[in-house]
């Protein structure tokens, strides 16, 4: 038979796509053809594919090939498909036995001397191999990788010789297990931060409800030191968070085991680009906040961040998902982060400073808050001043302030409070269920009302400290939203920074 069929899988945002390569061998001047809407790197597989087989000690048909990657409306791109087409040619010119190809799927680059390399998407691969019933192909360096998809059938195979031996029943591959012992986590210990009480108080509230974070005040306070602590101290992933936080890390190339139920962090320059920020391309691409998803995305010196990139935080932070939009495609990704945000309260940083005298002119004091909007601070549920630590307490041996590990205990029993009660994290209960979860009474109303007119709040603002004020029950273990709760929530919120 001189026509074969091999199925493999695109990617096209978080959808990986079945894509039929058919291969067909006909008499005619020696040629080699790809059609399909195969882009650049597609279409230089041909020479891979080629040296591939005359150095694994195949013959190259000598024969016009038409190889189809179908459907033909759906663009390809990147070496992902030097496998299947390898295989196609082989099965075409009948080197390699066509029984049971239809029951594995294939995705994998060729090296030169037929090895395979790695290819990014491979866990949305096998989960779309694994809901089609079909088994995955992978190169053997993202076996354990792909394995750790729920009840796929993952074969690794490190090259193309030893993968055919397998297919014709000469030498069989063992399919790939997940990784089952999940390393400890070595995250940054909060004992390390001396003094701080306030901003410690703030990042243990943040964690537990999952609330966004504000740090600000003089350079060389510990803002980068405290941020850097937050993941150390939140609940560990489940399963399915896991699994997406993989994956978005398998699209962009740079998933790996050691970090599989490790929470993200992120902390990108503020010389990033919006692109970078929040995806995009040519080919959407997920950015520093898909990459985030799950964990904390740090921005750290946030008033140099441009605007225009600050800007298009807004959506996602609400959300929790970013669609990137562009002529041909429209991509959505998960975005469902928490922000840490650290900042000087001033361009020369030591306004409110007690040991050094701020230099800024009232105008540049304005210019520089400017820099981040009142609907992007409007999202932020926790303003938190970080002062200078006086000297005797630098001294003092970190083992004399609360553990992570100590943190992270009550952090979880607060965290476990609101699966149980309504199935996710405070900072995401809909604004429908926000009265009947806080429980609050007729003079409870009456006070918000009236710190709202006080504090000029806009109703976004209530609603988040109303979260916190939640949160701060569940660490105490209180059923109810007390008046304690709603004041302290509502005193991490600066109206100095409402700009």
């Amino acid at each position: 038979m001189e026509l074969s069929v091999i199925y493999s899988r695109a990617l096209d945002g978080m959808r990986a796509p079945l894509v039929q390569v058919e291969t067909h061998l006909s008499n005619g001047l020696p040629s080699f053809h790809i059609v399909g809407m195969p882009e650049t790197a597609v279409r230089e597989s041909k020479e891979r594919v080629r040296s591939a087989l005359i150095n694994s000690h195949f013959q190259f048909p000598d024969r016009r090939i038409t190889v189809n990657l179908a459907p033909a409306d759906l663009p390809k791109e990147g070496g992902r498909f030097d496998l299947p087409i390898a295989l196609g040619i082989l099965a075409a010119s009948l080197q390699l036995e066509l029984s049971g190809l239809g029951q594995h799927e294939f995705v994998g680059e060729l090296a030169l001397d037929g090895t395979l390399r790695s290819v990014p998407g491979v866990i949305n691969a096998a989960l779309e191999a694994t809901a089609a019933q079909r088994s995955l192909v992978v190169p053997q360096c993202c076996g354990n990788l792909a394995a750790h998809v729920p009840h796929a059938s993952i074969i690794p195979a490190p090259d193309i010789l030893t993968l055919c031996a397998h297919l014709n029943g000469r030498e069989k591959l063992s399919p790939a297990a997940p990784i089952q012992v999940i390393p400890e986590h070595n995250y940054p210990d909060l004992n390390d931060v001396v003094g701080q009480t306030t901003a410690r108080r703030a990042l243990e509230i943040a964690a537990c409800g999952g609330h966004n974070l504000l740090l600000f005040g003089p350079p060389g306070t510990g803002k980068t030191l405290l941020a850097s602590r937050l993941p150390g101290i939140l609940p560990p992933l489940d399963a399915d968070e896991a699994l997406s936080a993989l994956s978005l890390h398998s699209i962009s190339g740079s998933a790996d085991n050691k970090h599989y139920f490790r929470r993200p962090f992120r902390s990108p320059h503020h010389s990033a680009s919006a692109v970078a920020l929040v995806g995009g391309g040519t080919r959407p691409r997920p950015g520093e906040i898909s990459l985030a998803h799950g964990g904390v995305l740090f921005l750290d010196e946030l008033p140099e961040f441009s605007r225009h990139t600050l800007e298009m935080l807004r959506e996602p932070m609400e959300s929790g998902e970013i669609t990137l939009s562009r002529a041909r495609h429209r991509t959505t990704y998960p975005a469902s982060f928490q922000l840490v945000a650290a900042m000087n309260p001033c361009p020369c940083g030591f306004t409110g400073d007690l040991e050094k005298t701020c230099r800024c002119t009232p105008d540049q004091l304005q210019r520089y808050q400017q820099r981040i909007s009142g609907p992007l601070l409007d999202r932020i549920d926790l303003h938190i001043p970080v002062s200078r630590v006086p000297a005797r307490l630098l001294l003092t041996p970190s083992s004399s302030f609360e553990t992570s590990s100590a943190v992270r205990a009550r952090v979880i029993a607060g965290r476990d409070k609101q699966l149980v009660r309504q199935g996710r994290s405070n900072a995401q209960i809909p604004h429908r269920d926000l009265t009947r979860i806080c429980a609050l009474k007729k003079s409870q109303n009456a006070y918000i009302e009236a710190a709202m007119s006080r504090m000029n709040l806009s109703a976004r603002a209530v609603h988040r400290s109303l979260r916190v004020a939640r949160t701060i029950a569940d660490l105490q273990g209180e059923e109810k939203v007390s008046n304690d709760h709603v004041n302290e929530a509502l005193a991490y919120r600066n109206p100095d920074l409402m700009v």
